[in-house]
């Protein structure tokens, strides 16, 4: 619980909610309710910003002629994420009366929760709009991911369809399996039940996963692989760009992991410092193994780093000491690395390398707590679940189902909707169009204008 002199310092913000229908309700649980749902609020705010670390991050790794491009469809992201997820996806996710596989479809555009006997009701702790708020920017999140590995050729239309049936159908059903107790949730292997503390698998994984399968049927940019199928660099055109968009986004997952708490409490701290640790780890992780490989220390590939070293944490932050955070992080780094390299060989030509940060290192923070679990973060429902601490291969095995249900639900029914988007919209640019650049070709004029990007 939060001391007294914290609640205290939010007098006059609970005053003011005590002038609505909340005044109604016990003043003695009312002050630590209010303190709960505005840190939800401002945690959720920290999370949309990440929108535009995203942006700033895509845009610095591709080229200059794709800036307009770039910075629309995460624009779109967040709009078309936001309605999409207030007509349905919500009540797909957390509905009330739904069965294991799909949420109630009783709060249809947020119609049952909007009641005010439930919307400013403090009873239950947090109310269905602080709710709404915090989950909605996840699922902006979860769509955004796809954007960087399908950059630079992809129709700005297609795009637009992709986005909200990610956000209205694919991504909902995941949080309902999980967060909102459908079926993952009501799984078991031995005493072991899934964790996944702020969606190292429900979020990222689900986003690196559609990401793949996009690029895959989408294929790779022109000129990308010689004619005999090595990769050749396309270098970004801006690398100052991309390292802000990464400090944008180290900033706001504090909200997206601490924020995962549900609650002001003593809890909050903790889950910041190991997201800090494990940042922190997967720069050093990334830039050691790429100076190895390569003899120099690459910016992007470190940058990339710690953004492997977040999604590594944002699944076991809640149940690791700051040491095993400290290596899940490195560890992240170390893999990130690996993983473009063999995407690269394969001719999955990922420009952001988002595909490796989210979907490989998703799946390594989520099998982390297998290994290395030894708290209850509110999941586990037991202390030392870790494979180290005595808790056997259980929650490992556990931790493994959930990732294969995720990966077999969002790469079918991604393949079906990217498949179904390139039959009838078609998915790619046309070949002069992609060579122009799609700021001109989607969107009328260019982003730096003409005279600024010259022959980029």
């Amino acid at each position: 619980m939060l001391k007294k002199s914290v609640a205290g310092a939010t007098l006059g913000a609970t005053t003011l909610l005590w002038a609505s229908p909340v005044s109604a309700q016990d003043l003695d649980s009312a002050p630590q309710a209010v303190v709960d749902n505005l840190w939800l609020v401002i945690a959720g705010a920290l999370v949309f910003l990440m929108q535009a670390g995203f942006a700033f991050v895509e845009a610095g790794l591709t080229r200059a002629k794709n800036l307009a491009n770039i910075m629309a469809k995460n624009l779109a992201d967040m709009a078309i994420g936001v309605t999409m997820f207030f007509v349905v996806g919500y009540t797909i996710a957390y509905g009330s009366g739904g069965s294991d596989w799909l949420g109630g479809f009783g709060d249809l555009f947020f119609q049952e929760s909007a009641d005010p006997e439930v919307l400013f009701d403090l009873g239950a702790g947090l109310t269905p709009a602080t709710n709404f708020f915090f989950q909605v920017v996840f699922a902006a999140t979860a769509v955004t991911i796809a954007s960087g590995a399908m950059a630079e050729r992809t129709k700005f239309t297609t795009y637009l369809v992709f986005a909200a049936v990610m956000t209205a159908i694919i991504y909902p059903v995941v949080v309902h399996w999980t967060w909102g107790g459908g079926l993952i949730a009501q799984m078991s292997i031995g005493d072991a039940v899934y964790s996944d503390f702020a969606g190292s698998t429900i979020v990222h994984l689900t986003g690196g996963v559609a990401a793949l399968v996009g690029a895959y049927l989408i294929g790779p940019r022109i000129g990308k692989y010689g004619e005999d199928g090595k990769p050749r660099a396309i270098p970004g055109h801006n690398v100052g760009y991309a390292v802000i968009g990464v400090f944008i986004l180290w900033f706001g997952w504090f909200g997206f992991n601490a924020g995962s708490e549900l609650a002001a409490d003593e809890f909050v701290p903790f889950l910041a410092m190991n997201t800090l640790i494990a940042a922190a780890a997967g720069v050093i992780g990334a830039t050691a193994i790429i100076w190895i490989k390569t003899g120099v220390a690459d910016v992007a590939m470190a940058g990339n780093g710690a953004l492997a070293g977040l999604v590594s944490i944002t699944a076991p932050v809640g149940t690791v000491t700051p040491v095993f955070a400290l290596v899940i992080g490195l560890v992240g780094g170390v893999i990130v690395v690996f993983s473009v390299l063999a995407f690269d060989k394969i001719k999955i030509d990922d420009p952001v390398g988002a595909i490796s940060v989210h979907g490989t290192c998703g799946i390594w923070g989520t099998l982390s707590i297998g290994l290395f679990a030894k708290y209850d973060d509110a999941f586990l429902g037991r202390e030392d679940a870790g494979l180290i601490y005595g808790g056997g291969f259980d929650q490992l095995a556990m931790q493994f189902v959930m990732v294969a249900i995720v990966i077999a639900w969002v790469g079918i029914t991604s393949f079906i909707l990217f498949g179904a988007l390139k039959a009838t919209l078609g998915l790619r640019v046309s070949e002069e169009e992609e060579v122009t650049g799609l700021d001109v070709a989607e969107h009328g004029s260019s982003g730096y204008g003409l005279e600024a990007v010259g022959g980029g």
